[in-house]
C-alpha cells in the first residue's frame, strides 16, 4: 500500500469514519511514516570521537597513524547513559569523519580500529555504541563522511564503490538505524594514500546520490536520511543551534544535494515547497565538534542550552546536540553535569500541562461535528484535532481555565498527517477583564513553543490569523518554567 494511502486511512480513523463531517484533505506535502517517527524523537545526541580526539584537531588530514587512537577508559555505556540523563532519545555516531579513520573494523580499509592499540585491534566501537543504545532504550544512527582524506581513490570512480561498501557494512551489521547522516564537506587537500594533493569533485554528480540513497532505503527503510537537502531531513543552515523564527517543514528538495546549500533558505524553508523536508538543528555543547581539553571551561551553560531548545525543538525542528567524548573515551564531567541540569529543568517545565482537560470552545467547528471539536486540543492525544470547514481559515479557540493560572510556555501543535496548514497565529490571555495579546508567530508544524514572562490568566485564546487551508490543531498546552 502506498504511503499516501496509508496516511489517508490514518486520517479517516483519527477523524472517525461515522462522523457527520468528512475530515479535511491533506494540504501540500505530508510526512512519511519514517518522518513522523523522526518528529516524535524531538532531540538526540551526536558523538564526534576519533583520531581528531587525540591530535587536538577538528579536521584530520588523513595521514594520521592508527596507533594514535588509544582511549584509556572507553565506555559506550557511560557515554550513552550521560546522553540519556540529558533527555536525549537517540545517538548518531560519527563512524568515519573526513580523515577516513573508521570506528569499526571495515573489511575495505586498514585505516580503522583494527590497527589501533584499543583492545589490541580486536574492538568494534560502532557495535559497542549500538548495543549501549539498545540497553538504554535510545535509537541509534550513523554518520559516514562522503569525503575521505585518507583513501587513495577519492575523487575517482573507484571511491564510490568503496563508500557504498562501507555504507552497506554500517546499515547491515548493527541493527535498526533511525538516521543516516551525510555531511556536506566534499573535496580539498588530503593525504589520499600518500598523494598529498588537492582533489576537487562535482558534488552534484560525483556521488550519484540517487543510487547511494537506494542502499539506505533497501537496508534501513525506516531510517531518515539527513543532508543539506535530505532526502528526508534537511540541514538548518547554521551550527549555532537555532532554527528560523519562521521555519517551514517543506522545501523544493529537487534543487538540493549534500554540499549544495543555501543557508538562509534552509533556515526558513519554503512555504510552498514540493516535499516534506523538516529541519534538523545541529550544534555542539562545546565550541568544537571533537573534544579539546582547552575547551573544558567553554561548555555551554544551562541557560544557553535552554535557549537552543526553545529555538530549535520549539520551532518545529529536531535538535541533534553534539557531546564529544574525551581522550578517556567518556563524556567529561562538566558536559554530563550541565546535560543533567538541562534535563531536570525541561522535565519540571513539561511535567504538567496546565490546560489539560479544561473547557474549550471555538468560533467554528468543522460541520458542527464534535469529532473535530475544540476539546481535542486538551485531550493529550496527538491523533485528534480541532478543525474548521474548508472555507474558514481564520478562527478562534478559547480555553476556560476555571481560575487564574500562571504559565510561561505555550505549546501549539498541528496534526502533521494533514500537512502544515497555518501561516500565522496569535495567543491572547484574559487579564483584568479583557483580552491581551501575549504572543504571535508564524509556522507551527510539529510544535511551536512560545516562551514568555510569566502570565496569570483565567482564559487563553488561540487565534488563527492566516492559513493556507482550514486549520487542524491537535494541541494547545500551557506550562510553567521553574524558577
Amino acid at each position: 500500500m502506498k504511503t499516501s494511502t496509508l496516511l489517508c486511512v490514518a486520517i479517516l480513523v483519527a477523524a472517525g469514519c461515522a462522523g457527520a463531517a468528512d475530515p479535511p484533505r491533506p494540504f501540500g506535502p505530508v510526512p512519511s511514516p519514517r518522518q513522523l517517527a523522526w518528529h516524535e524523537l524531538e532531540m538526540y545526541g551526536f558523538i564526534h570521537f576519533g583520531i581528531n580526539t587525540f591530535t587536538d584537531k577538528e579536521w584530520g588530514y588523513g595521514d594520521e597513524s592508527e596507533k594514535l587512537f588509544a582511549p584509556t577508559d572507553f565506555s559506550a555505556d557511560q557515554i550513552v547513559g550521560a546522553l540519556k540523563e540529558g533527555g536525549l532519545r537517540g545517538v548518531v555516531l560519527t563512524c568515519k569523519h573526513h580523515d577516513g579513520f573508521c570506528l569499526w573494523p571495515s573489511k575495505y580499509t586498514e585505516h580503522s580500529v583494527k590497527n589501533s592499540p584499543w583492545k589490541d585491534g580486536k574492538g568494534d566501537m560502532v557495535r559497542e555504541f549500538a548495543e549501549a543504545c539498545r540497553k538504554h532504550g535510545l535509537k541509534f544512527g550513523v554518520y559516514l563522511s562522503p569525503w575521505d582524506r585518507n583513501y587513495k581513490d577519492y575523487a575517482r570512480p573507484a571511491y564510490i564503490t568503496y563508500y557504498r561498501n562501507q555504507l552497506r557494512e554500517l546499515l547491515g551489521d548493527y541493527g535498526p538505524i533511525f538516521e543516516q547522516w551525510f555531511d556536506g564537506a566534499n573535496g580539498g587537500d588530503g593525504y589520499y594514500g600518500g598523494a598529498r594533493e588537492k582533489r576537487r569533485i562535482d558534488n552534484r554528480t560525483y556521488y550519484d546520490w540517487d543510487n547511494t540513497w537506494k542502499i539506505v532505503r533497501e537496508l534501513q527503510p525506516m531510517a531518515c536520511m539527513f543532508s543539506d537537502g535530505g532526502s528526508d531531513v534537511r540541514w538548518v543552515g547554521n551550527e549555532s543551534g537555532f532554527a528560523g523564527a519562521t521555519c517551514w517543514a517543506t522545501m523544493n528538495r529537487d534543487k538540493l544535494l549534500p554540499g549544495v546549500a543555501d543557508a538562509k533558505l534552509l533556515n526558513v524553508g519554503e512555504r510552498n515547497g514540493t516535499h516534506w523536508l523538516p529541519a534538523e538543528v545541529d550544534v555542539s555543547i562545546r565550541p568544537g565538534w571533537f573534544y579539546h581539553a582547552s575547551q573544558d571551561d567553554k561548555v555551554k551553560s544551562l541557560d544557553h542550552l535552554l535557549k537552543i531548545y526553545y529555538e530549535s525543538v520549539g520551532r518545529g525542528a529536531n535538535l541533534i546536540l553534539n557531546v564529544p567524548p574525551d581522550r578517556r573515551g567518556r563524556v567529561h564531567e562538566k558536559d554530563a553535569a550541565v546535560l543533567k541540569q538541562w534535563r531536570q529543568v525541561l522535565d519540571k517545565t513539561f511535567a504538567k500541562d496546565l490546560a489539560a482537560g479544561t473547557k474549550a470552545s471555538a468560533s467554528h467547528t468543522r460541520g458542527g461535528d464534535a469529532t473535530f471539536g475544540p476539546a481535542n486540543v486538551v485531550d493529550a492525544k496527538r491523533d485528534t484535532y480541532w478543525a474548521t470547514d474548508d472555507d474558514v481559515k481564520q478562527a478562534d479557540l478559547t480555553l476556560d481555565l476555571g481560575k487564574d493560572v500562571t504559565f510561561s510556555v505555550v505549546r501549539v501543535r498541528e496534526y502533521l498527517p494533514l500537512g502544515q496548514r497555518v501561516d500565522a497565529f496569535a495567543v491572547d490571555a484574559w487579564v483584568s477583564g479583557q483580552w491581551k495579546e501575549i504572543a504571535a508567530a508564524t509556522s507551527i508544524g510539529n510544535q511551536r513553543l512560545l516562551r514568555l514572562a510569566p502570565v496569570t490568566a483565567s482564559k487563553v485564546r488561540l487565534r488563527i490569523t492566516k492559513a493556507s487551508a482550514c486549520p487542524a490543531i491537535s494541541e494547545v498546552a500551557l506550562f510553567l518554567e521553574p524558577k
